[in-house]
C-alpha cells in the first residue's frame, strides 16, 4: 500500500515525514521512547466518468501544416481491394543517408 509514516514526539508534535517504515522506526528509535509513528495512506485513484464532460469529437479539426481550421483538404485514395497494398510515386529528392 503507497503512503507515508509521520513521527510524532510524545507530546504530540509532529516531527517528520518518512516515505519508508524502516526510515521511522530508525527515527523512533534514535528519539527515545515516547516517540511513534503513524501510517497515512495515499488517496486513491480518482476517476471522473460522467458523459456530460467529455469533449465533441466530430467537430474537432486537425491541422498539421500550421494554419487555422478549414486550410486542410480531404485526399480519397483507392486501393487495390485484392492486394490492400498502394503503391508510392517515386521523386527525384536526394536520399538521407547519416
Amino acid at each position: 500500500m503507497n503512503g507515508y509514516y509521520t513521527v510524532f514526539d510524545p507530546s504530540g508534535k509532529k516531527i517528520a515525514d518518512c516515505g519508508s517504515h524502516r526510515d521511522a522506526i530508525t527515527l523512533v528509535g534514535m528519539r527515545g521512547e515516547g516517540h511513534y509513528y503513524q501510517f497515512t495512506p495515499y488517496p486513491g485513484e480518482i476517476v471522473d466518468v460522467s458523459s456530460s464532460k467529455q469533449l465533441p469529437t466530430r467537430d474537432i479539426v486537425v491541422n498539421m501544416d500550421g494554419g487555422v481550421g478549414g486550410s486542410w483538404k480531404e485526399i480519397y485514395e483507392q486501393f487495390d481491394e485484392a492486394f490492400s497494398v498502394k503503391k508510392l510515386n517515386q521523386n527525384d529528392e536526394e536520399v538521407f543517408i547519416p
